[in-house]
């Protein structure tokens, strides 16, 4: 009986490496649409979203079934709350990845992002999904050290971040206030998708511990 449930703990964070991957090309695929205006990329992150909802559910529902089943106590109750808390988190990125796919959509034929912010998006793109990836590696390797060296690498998108606010104030912004929402907007879609990974980055951290990144004492559940 002991063997079927951690066989079915290992399930879960199985899906949930998964759901990291499927978010990874989600936001790789909308981020080509948004450069390249590319409607029918930009089509296919918008269909795929419901794959990524449907992942949601199952890590859930499996999670929610253990709990009332096995009372798991300690560590197998961090992973399966963990598992909860994270589904929910890659989720939320999916969601930005579309949210990105329906700006790219919604101004097709014409470009979305000035030329002067192009590099910039490109870069947040690159970092969003290299997070997402190694919150896939972390959740297969229970690494710690790794895990935390993810909210390292959110500093870079939240420097971006930070820096198209001065593009977009500056005097010499010369693309008009819709560019300058879409911009915005946009911005905030990646920076998000990025606290999100890092959130579930923490979740890791948790399961090992005991303890969320941030807090100073922690005790096993």
């Amino acid at each position: 009986m002991r063997e079927a449930y951690h066989l079915e703990l290992g399930q879960l964070a199985t899906k949930l490496a998964g759901m990291c991957s499927k978010v990874a090309e989600a936001m790789e695929l909308a981020t080509r649409a948004l450069l390249e205006a590319n409607l029918s990329i930009a089509e296919q992150v918008i269909s795929g979203d419901e794959a990524i909802d449907d992942a949601r559910s199952e890590c859930e529902e499996q999670a929610y079934a253990l709990l009332a089943l096995q009372a798991p106590v300690a560590t197998d109750l961090r992973t399966v709350l963990a598992v909860i808390h994270a589904a929910e988190s890659l989720e939320r990125m999916g969601d930005l990845a579309l949210h990105v796919a329906k700006v790219a959509r919604r101004r097709h034929p014409a470009p979305v992002l000035p030329e002067q912010v192009h590099g910039y998006f490109a870069e947040m793109g690159r970092i969003a999904v290299t997070l997402a990836r190694k919150a896939e590696e972390v959740i297969e390797s229970k690494d710690v050290a790794a895990a935390r060296a993810i909210e390292d690498a959110d500093d870079e998108m939240d420097d971006l971040h930070r820096h198209l606010f001065t593009l977009i104030m500056n005097k010499e912004w010369e693309h008009g206030v819709a560019s300058a929402v879409d911009v915005t907007l946009l911005g905030r879609f990646y920076e998000r998708y990025a606290d999100h990974a890092v959130s579930v980055a923490k979740r890791v951290v948790f399961v090992v511990t005991g303890r969320m990144p941030g807090t100073t004492s922690g005790d096993d559940l």
